[in-house]
């Protein structure tokens, strides 16, 4: 089995929230599930202590992605491409973020819509894309999963409003 994730959010010394959930998280799954191969796919140069067994390939898919335009290329031009040709069972994606584009089964981990319930919080640009594509990631994916309980209840109740809005 191959499982390809966005490990975009592991910085070196620039750990935040899902960047902390990523790597504890697959830190966990990755030790623990020798006979998988994972394929982790950064945005930028990455820092060793990322690589933490030997079943992990770690490839640099351009653009850095650290901006709306640029989250755009990376997942619809660069990721759908890599994964498109890697052919994996699962695209895992901790930041939520999807390929629309991509042909294999995705999961993305929402772990919350803050932007949704306080749109303030959120640069306008960034808002507009979390709010045009997180229905369409929601559309797309296999699975979803969260964070907790309480983000589910929320997720479920906001995206059954959106995807009715979509169809």
């Amino acid at each position: 089995m191959q499982i390809a994730v966005n490990t975009r959010l592991l910085l070196k010394n620039r750990l935040e929230g899902i960047g902390w959930f990523s790597y504890q998280t697959l830190k966990r799954i990755t030790e623990a599930n020798k006979d998988v191969h994972f394929v982790f796919l950064f945005d930028r140069p990455y820092s060793e202590e990322f690589i933490f067994s030997d079943n992990i390939t770690p490839i640099i898919v351009g653009p850095q992605a650290r901006h709306p335009f640029l989250y755009y290329a990376w997942l619809e031009f660069g990721i759908k491409s890599t994964l498109n040709g890697l052919k994996p069972d699962l695209f895992l994606s901790p930041d939520g973020f999807l390929s629309l584009g991509a042909k294999c089964k995705q999961l993305p981990v929402i772990h919350d819509i803050n932007f949704l319930h306080n749109p303030k919080d959120t640069k306008p640009l960034t808002r507009r894309y979390y709010n045009h594509f997180f229905p369409k990631f929601a559309q797309k994916a296999t699975r979803i999963a969260t964070v907790s309980e309480y983000s589910k209840k929320i997720f479920l109740r906001i995206i059954k409003l959106v995807l009715i809005k979509l169809m």
